[in-house]
Formats: C-alpha cells, sequence, structure tokens
C-alpha cells in the first residue's frame, strides 16, 4: 500500500493512475477514494490521476481525537499528497467535503492549482441555516459513536439529496451504501466535529474569494437544494468561475452521473490546459441589467 504522511504524523492512503498533467481527487464525507473510481479510469487515459482516503477513512490513519481534524487539516493533506509524490501543481477536483477543501486549497495554496473544480458545496453555509447545521453535525456524530457505521449509513443514505441517486441507479446506489457502511464510525464522528461543524460559512469568505484568479469550476445537482444558493455565490464572486448546473441531480453527481460530470470537468482542464479559460470581463458587472442607462 502506498501512503503519504502530513507534517502531524498522519498516513494517507492513495492510488494513482496514468501519466500527464495530475489531477487529484478529494472525497465527500459519504465517501473515500473508492467513489472516484469512474473518474480515475477515465481522465487516467490522459492525465496522471490521484486519489486518497482522507484522515479518518481507512486505510489511511483514523486519529483518536477531534481535535485532530479541521478545515486547515482537510485543505493542508491535499498539500501532502502532491508533496509526497513530487506534483508542484495539480488540478484539483473535489466533491461536498472535498469540495470546501479544494475551494480552501485554492485560497491557501494558490501556485499549487493548477484549477479547482468545486463541486456540491454549501452544506452549512448559508447563515440562517449554520445553527440548524451545526446541531445536526452532533445528531450525526452521535448516531456513529452509539449505533456504529453500518446502522448510521442505512439511514444517512437515503437523505433527501441522496434518494435521486437511489432513483437513477438502483445498483450504484446499493454499492455507495455498502461502502459508506465500511467507513469507522470514529473517523467519521470525528470528522464530522472536526471538519464539518467548525468550518467557516462561505458567506464570511467573499473577500478571499474575490482575490482567487485560480481557474475554477463550480458544480452542482439541481436538486443538491442546500448548494444550489452558495454555487450562485460562488460565481458571482470568484472572478475566474464558471457554474454548470447538473439536471436532475443531487448530491453525489460524480457517482449518479459520471458521464456528464466526467464531460463538464474534462471540457474544462482542456480549456485551462490550452491558456484559455477567461477571467469576467469587468463590463458585465456593470448595475445597468440591459447597458442602457437613463
Amino acid at each position: 500500500m502506498a501512503y503519504a504522511t502530513t507534517d502531524d504524523g498522519v498516513k494517507l492512503w492513495f492510488e494513482e493512475t496514468g501519466s500527464g498533467a495530475p489531477v487529484v481527487f478529494v472525497h465527500e464525507f459519504a465517501a473515500d477514494h473508492r467513489s472516484w473510481e469512474a473518474q480515475m479510469r477515465h481522465f487516467g487515459q490522459r492525465h496522471r490521476c490521484i486519489a486518497y482516503s482522507a484522515r479518518g477513512y481507512p486505510p489511511s490513519d483514523v486519529p483518536d481525537k477531534p481535535s485532530s481534524y479541521s478545515q486547515v487539516r482537510a485543505t493542508d493533506d491535499i498539500l501532502a499528497v502532491m508533496d509526497h509524490l513530487k506534483i508542484p501543481a495539480a488540478h484539483i477536483v473535489g466533491l461536498s467535503m472535498g469540495g470546501f477543501a479544494t475551494l480552501h486549497f485554492g485560497f491557501r495554496h494558490p501556485t499549487r492549482a493548477l484549477s479547482l473544480v468545486v463541486a456540491g458545496v454549501g452544506y452549512g453555509a448559508e447563515k440562517e441555516q449554520q445553527a440548524k447545521f451545526k446541531s445536526e453535525v452532533e445528531v450525526v456524530a452521535k448516531s456513529l459513536l452509539e449505533e456504529g457505521m453500518v446502522a448510521f449509513a442505512g439511514k444517512y443514505a437515503y437523505g433527501p439529496t441522496r434518494v435521486q441517486f437511489e432513483n437513477k441507479d438502483p445498483r450504484g446506489f446499493a454499492q455507495f451504501k455498502k461502502e459508506l457502511g465500511e467507513h469507522s464510525a470514529l473517523g467519521s464522528a470525528n470528522t464530522q466535529l472536526g471538519v464539518q461543524g467548525a468550518r467557516p460559512s462561505l458567506y464570511d469568505l467573499v473577500d478571499r474569494m474575490r482575490a482567487l484568479t485560480v481557474p475554477t469550476l463550480v458544480l452542482t445537482g439541481d436538486e443538491d437544494w442546500p448548494c444550489l444558493a452558495p454555487s450562485l455565490l460562488l460565481k458571482r464572486e470568484i472572478p475566474s468561475a464558471a457554474l454548470a448546473v447538473i439536471p436532475n441531480c443531487g448530491h453525489t453527481i460524480n457517482l449518479e452521473d459520471p458521464d456528464l460530470f466526467n464531460r463538464i470537468v474534462g471540457d474544462f482542464i482542456v480549456q485551462v490546459q490550452a491558456g484559455r479559460w477567461p477571467r469576467r470581463d469587468p463590463r458585465a458587472t456593470s448595475s445597468s441589467i440591459t447597458g442602457m442607462k437613463s
């Protein structure tokens, strides 16, 4: 097995395939490195692709205390994998929890990012939803520690933005639920408490968004309700961002519609590689609706 070691001594398991411009995949809370299989196969035909399991997700290490988990740690763990592999810069593709880490990677390490795909980002970000989200984080952590991973997976997999996956692809959904049940209950609970529940609201990061110049693609499913307004925020405030909305999709878009996900992300990377990804024309931010002022 291949591991990268972080600056606080945590071993992160990773796998890689292919050659070419590097692409690093960063998974969501309910997934692990295996969730990127369709992307590893597709992009591995043209790129050097790396997928890893976050701290708390075996076969990566599972630190005992929530204090070993944070948004900063999740972000810098991407860098630890890249440094281990001697990758100076990469296209970073993250979903949900991994999308937050990808966005913060752009903030903290912009020279190490060729581009950012920020997918399925927004849970708990809206100010009026923060208290509710933080209380649900506590419920999730308690359920994990008291009921165990399999029982938790049997409930969490059927959330309101995941049932779309079951309806569309029952076989793929069954695999997703099975793999979720194989995670570490302790690692998942600590991830909820240290990363999910303590991360800053996107709405407090607007100044950092406006300063971000790394080519950015914001992706969301149109039935991923908690991510729709935050995705518009990211599009509006990041001058190098485009927004793509995948129709009839919930949260797990790379699994639910891998062909469309791969096509959209692939076209984005091609444009970035060709030096053709634009920044917003300042004229597009006029206060006039039509451009014709009275």
